[in-house]
């Protein structure tokens, strides 16, 4: 499956953009789709995840700020993205795959700047 991020930009810090990311095909109740971020000079790094059946689970980092959530019928995954900050800019990546070791399809990533 290919996947289609989108919604990136540069943001004021408190902001909140609204990301999506879009499969290309239906994805099916078995697979679980999240969001991951590589800030520049770091590894890339889990932000959140969701299943078919709603289940979240999120960074630390983000917990409280961010929320994930998917519209099965759009094949779509949105991160609802809140009070933002410098730490938080980074490029974005969708991923989908059968569990969270996400080894499978993985989006072109879309870049997220957080100016203080």
């Amino acid at each position: 499956v290919q996947l289609q991020a989108s919604g990136g930009g540069l943001v004021q810090a408190g902001g909140s953009p609204r990301l999506s990311c879009v499969a290309s095909r239906r994805i099916d109740s078995t697979y679980v789709m999240g969001w991951f971020r590589q800030a520049p000079g770091k590894e890339r790094e889990f932000v959140a995840a969701i299943r078919w059946s709603a289940g979240t689970y999120y960074a630390d980092s983000v917990k409280g700020r961010f929320t994930i959530s998917r519209d099965n019928a759009k094949n779509t995954v949105y991160p609802q993205m809140n009070s933002l900050k410098p730490e938080d800019t980074a490029v974005y990546y969708c991923a989908a795959d059968r569990d969270l070791r996400f080894r499978g399809s993985w989006g072109q990533g879309t870049q997220v700047t957080v100016s203080s």
